[in-house]
């Protein structure tokens, strides 16, 4: 399927412009076609050519791509390099950004999803990597993001996101989570960003709440092994696209499907060989 790439500078309460990309399917002949909507989040280096052709990826698959550059509060839109330079500032910037701006990014992605003409005005998903494996959770908050599918987040474990570094995110989401809602949460066990005691804590206070969710650790995979691109030598392909079928099938499950509202079925499971 070809996509168009275009973006849209929306203004922010804090009196700086937020752009968001934006990535839609087009089909020969069929110009008024509408698709679900997904918001992709970025690592600490905004929009960078790996987060870019993500996003491609899933557009391709028929969905509406919108990516925020989510540093407007310090800079603007462009990439930060993948050096020390870049990972410095990306570091600082995480944990200076206020965790009511991360909110309102989400809020204006939502917004502009549902006054796209190519969005089919129903059901949102979210996904991303690192910080934005978080911030795709935390997006669930907003009832109008169906499902999330999280690429090793960070600091969920630690509550670290955030000016102040004391965020609420996995106490939030594991409370307020509607039966509707559902994710995936992906790691490596070669990951040095979410350590297993980390992890353990994510997944018990999920299963705790009754969080409808998928847990994978994958043997071996290392933080950040989705960006293509050899910059710290974590690149996996062959991981990738065995994860990229677990994002598909949640997402053209809850976003293309009319689920109607969730019915509790207590009837128990046959134990059979």
């Amino acid at each position: 399927m070809l996509i168009t790439e275009t973006f849209h500078d929306v203004q922010t309460s804090y009196g700086t412009t937020l752009r968001i990309y934006v990535y839609s399917p087009k089909i020969a002949g069929y110009p008024q076609a509408k698709f679900p909507g997904v918001i992709l989040y970025s690592e600490i280096y905004q929009v960078t050519g790996p987060v870019r052709r993500f996003g491609q990826r899933i557009a391709s698959e028929g969905y509406v791509v919108v990516a925020p550059a989510i540093y407007h509060n310090f800079m603007g839109p462009e990439a930060l390099p993948y050096d020390v330079q870049g990972t410095d500032i990306g570091n600082e910037y995480k944990i200076k950004k206020p965790l009511e701006s991360y909110d309102e990014d989400n809020k204006l992605c939502c917004d502009l999803l549902f006054q796209l003409p190519q969005f089919d005005g129903k059901r949102v998903g979210s996904t991303g990597m690192c910080l934005g494996g978080h911030l795709a959770f935390r997006a669930l908050l907003d009832k109008r993001v169906t499902c999330a599918t999280c690429f090793f987040p960070t600091d969920i474990h630690s509550r670290t996101l955030g000016l102040g570094q004391d965020d609420n995110s996995l106490e939030r989401v594991s409370k307020e989570l509607g039966n509707n809602q559902e994710m995936v949460l992906i790691f490596g066990t070669a990951d040095t960003h979410v350590d297993p005691e980390g992890r353990d804590l994510i997944r018990k206070t999920l299963r705790d709440h009754g969080v409808k969710f998928t847990f994978l650790e994958i043997l071996a995979a290392q933080h950040a092994f989705i960006r293509d691109e050899f910059s710290k030598g974590r690149f996996d392909s062959a991981i990738t696209q065995s994860c990229l079928g677990f994002l598909f099938e949640q997402f053209n499950r809850k976003l293309r499907i009319d689920l109607g509202e969730f019915v509790d079925d207590n009837t128990p499971l046959e134990h059979v060989c």
